[in-house]
């Protein structure tokens, strides 16, 4: 089962957006998924418990993660076809 965690500046609506995105993805892909979001600040913390991080291009950087992370930036985080192209190449 993968661990993921959207993230996003406040932790709340964007965050959860993303969360219900890729969990959705993930699942048309029969890819069993825990998901959880939270605030750019509260993933600094908690960031290595994840097996996957995303969030967008401009906060993914304020987060540093063991090598078994990986961290995904998004470009357009509402972007669909974007995110699921990145969790798909964060999986391999």
């Amino acid at each position: 089962m993968i661990k993921l965690l959207a993230v996003c500046g406040n932790g709340m609506g964007t965050s959860t957006m993303m969360k219900i995105k890729a969990k959705k993805i993930l699942d048309s892909h029969k890819i069993e998924c825990q998901a959880e979001n939270c605030s750019v600040g509260q993933a600094k913390s908690i960031v290595n418990n994840y097996d996957i991080v995303i969030a967008s291009t401009h906060l993914i950087s304020q987060l540093k993660s063991r090598p078994s992370t990986t961290l995904v930036a998004l470009k357009n985080i509402m972007d669909a076809k974007e995110m699921e192209a990145r969790l798909l190449e964060a999986l391999k």
